[in-house]
């Protein structure tokens, strides 16, 4: 403990405890940094998520599963490729 406060400003950084979320220091807003190959295994998960819930439903039969089945795998690709790509456009401008 430091001084004669029962609060140890060393361990946590701030003046005073915090009694509340609200009362958090703000931190500059702006864009975070995107993991891209969450990104893509989310974009893919979600694809496959919609090819299971077509074929489920009998909008699309089983044999045309072979066409369907690489769609969120291009899909997750391409949003993985657009992210690299925004990402570095971002970092370049700075």
């Amino acid at each position: 403990m430091s001084g004669n406060s029962s609060y140890d400003t060393d361990l946590y950084g701030y003046d005073e405890p915090m009694v509340g979320p609200l009362d958090a220091p703000g931190k500059p807003s702006g864009f975070h940094p995107v993991n891209v190959g969450h990104l893509v295994m989310g974009v893919a998960f979600a694809g496959m998520v919609l090819v299971w819930a077509l074929v489920q439903g009998d909008v699309v039969e089983t044999s045309e599963l072979d066409w369907l089945m690489p769609i969120p795998w291009l899909a997750a690709g391409a949003a993985g490729l657009a992210a690299t790509v925004w990402g570095s456009r971002w970092r370049s401008d700075k």
